[in-house]
């Protein structure tokens, strides 16, 4: 079995921790990667299997050049992806006008409402990126995730 390796590189601060490597990476390269935003990473994936009902959590990439996502998915359906940094990752959602809609009229924290208004618009719908480094990233993350879900 091959080990991935997080490589000696220059690694800008919104590059994917994993572009460029070609086998998924191990949990240890992850957890080198993401620093102290480890247990971040665990607790998000731990809740949102829990609360959201997320049935898929896997490794996935459309391309090496741009890196690796842990892609969470409920009943086949892509629900939120995580994308490690160096010292932090970023969540990456894709929301549909209902989902949109409804998003703008939560009580997520106006900076969230500008980056979804702020966000460019794709056949499949609005993609969000937040990054995550604070547990109250976590809270935004579950509740966008939970608007995408009943939207």
């Amino acid at each position: 079995m091959k080990v991935a390796k997080v490589k000696e590189r220059n690694v800008t601060a919104g590059q994917n921790a994993f572009a460029g490597q070609k086998e998924c990476p191990t949990e240890k390269a992850v957890a080198l990667a993401l620093g102290s935003t480890l247990p971040l990473w665990k607790q998000l994936i731990a809740e949102m299997k829990r609360d959201l009902k997320i049935d898929v959590a896997e490794w996935h990439t459309g391309s090496v050049k741009y890196g690796w996502s842990y892609r969470l998915q409920r009943k086949k359906r892509n629900i939120v992806y995580l994308g490690p940094r160096q010292g932090s990752f970023v969540a990456s959602l894709v929301l549909g006008d209902r989902a949109v809609a409804a998003a703008q009229r939560s009580d997520l924290p106006a900076a969230v409402i500008k980056i979804i208004s702020e966000s460019r618009r794709y056949a499949e719908g609005t993609a969000v990126r937040i990054d995550v480094k604070t547990a109250q990233d976590l809270e935004i993350i579950k509740q966008l995730a939970k608007i995408k879900i009943e939207n």
